[in-house]
């Protein structure tokens, strides 16, 4: 990791609508180097949403965020190198082969190591699959191979919307493994997930759905994608 130095992020009073609906407010978090926090709610209640903010993708209604007090807005191609976002959907590019893929995703950041792919692979448990077009792979193995970015590019934050969604029980102690990783290396971790996941000790938590509106909370949706 590029960044090994204890780093304060923080966020401020922070607000989201999603077209004239406010989706969440009054938002506050702090994190320190080494921190893992545990995003939770019902759906529609923001999670996704939250993320996005944090990784610099979306901008709030109201509120700021900041790193080592500099406000992120006015920095955000120095906050987005830091960053290493994992969406709720795979992503991976259906016409090339799982190498192919990564190393799509590790020229795209600037970073070319043989070895650490090798080890991505073996580690996710997929190194005999690496020539295979990964529009063959199953729903749990493109989950793997997204998740293979992480270990693929050095970054000081993970933000991870529903990581466990398709992988089985050895998946996801994989993906348990390199959290407890990140944060032993001084890494910021934020997970959010309906099921369970054990992102190590002295988690905090976030519940979305304690920072909506009575407007927000009349909306009750079925099935939202947004989280």
């Amino acid at each position: 990791m590029d960044d090994l130095s204890l780093s304060t992020w923080s966020g401020l009073n922070l607000a989201a609508s999603r077209g004239e609906r406010l989706i969440f407010t009054n938002l506050d978090f702090e994190l320190i180097s080494g921190d893992a926090l545990l995003l939770t709610g019902k759906n529609g209640s923001g999670k996704s949403t939250l993320l996005r903010i944090m990784a610099g993708l979306n901008q709030p209604s109201s509120g700021s965020m900041l790193w080592n007090s500099e406000i992120i807005r006015n920095v955000i191609s120095t906050h987005s190198a830091r960053v290493n976002y994992i969406g709720h959907l795979a992503s991976v590019k259906l016409a090339l082969t799982v190498e192919e893929d990564i190393r799509f995703w590790m020229q795209l950041n600037g970073h070319s190591s043989q070895g650490i792919m090798e080890i991505a692979l073996e580690h996710f448990g997929l190194i005999n699959q690496r020539s295979m077009p990964t529009r063959f792979l199953s729903s749990g193995q493109q989950r793997k191979l997204a998740l293979t970015r992480l270990m693929v590019r050095d970054s000081k934050i993970w933000l991870l919307d529903e990581p466990t969604v398709g992988l089985d029980s050895k998946g996801i102690q994989s993906l348990e493994d390199i959290i407890h990783k990140q944060r032993a290396d001084n890494g910021i971790v934020i997970v959010a997930s309906h099921t369970e996941i054990n992102l190590g000790n002295n988690i905090k938590n976030i519940n979305l759905s304690d920072f909506q509106t009575n407007a927000a909370q009349a909306y009750s949706p079925g099935f939202d994608y947004e989280g």
